[in-house]
């Protein structure tokens, strides 16, 4: 994974103050037909293989999402879950159309963009999806819905700022150049309203984006 991170004076030090690290790496998916969902996942989706082992009456694969430090596992044997029962398995995105409309141009049949009808962050229930984006933007409230072959269901949902307390607020790290790009664009847009706001040009521009970007990713209060 390619990460552009940047590290915060405040880190806490000392094991009496932090807790054991506990990363997600991995989530098993139950597929009734491996080559099948091997194609899925790797031509349509186009996500990276990390492995493909291949043995006497079996295979067992490892996929991971771009820009995903978690990965997936199908395979032969490997868990008792019945085919297609993971459902609504979250991938975050900075864009929500224009993934659709990669995942869309790449044969998957992917739903429109929806939002809770209600203005709220209900993604599960059929019954409140109203159609297209949140009419707001808001961070956390547009979504996308598809399934893999199986039926395994997984959803887009499209996150642009983090509410507070969801990530380290001493660490600041965007997981591929698209997002780093579109974060980036987000600070442009709200610079130049700074500056409409000031009346003058900002020559200390770099240091506005900057705190906009970090602020914006751990959920503290944006930079007016």
């Amino acid at each position: 994974m390619s990460t552009t991170e940047v590290r915060g004076d405040g880190a806490k030090s000392g094991a009496s103050t932090r807790r054991a690290d506990m990363k997600l790496e991995v989530v098993v998916i139950p597929v009734a037909d491996v080559d099948r969902a091997a194609e899925f996942y790797g031509e349509k989706l186009g996500w990276r293989v990390d492995a493909d082992f291949k043995r006497p009456g079996g295979r067992l694969l490892q996929f991971t999402p771009p820009g995903s430090p978690c990965s997936i596992i199908f395979g032969t044997g490997i868990t008792p879950a019945a085919p297609g029962s993971s459902q609504f398995l979250h991938l975050v995105v900075s864009d929500i159309e224009a993934a659709r409309e990669e995942l869309v141009r790449n044969g998957v049949d992917a739903s429109e963009v929806f939002h809770d009808a209600g203005g709220g962050y209900n993604r599960f229930d059929p019954a409140v999806r109203a159609s297209g984006p949140d009419p707001q933007r808001r961070t956390y409230a547009s979504f996308v819905v598809f399934n893999d072959p199986d039926g395994n269901g997984w959803l887009l949902q499209e996150i642009t700022a983090r509410f507070a307390g969801r990530i380290d607020s001493d660490e600041t790290a965007y997981a591929s150049v698209p997002d780093l790009a579109s974060a980036l664009r987000r600070a442009e847009a709200a610079h130049g309203e700074h500056e409409k706001r000031t009346g003058q040009h900002d020559a200390e521009w770099a240091d506005w984006y900057a705190a906009y970007m970090v602020a914006e990713q751990s959920g503290a209060e944006l930079p007016l």
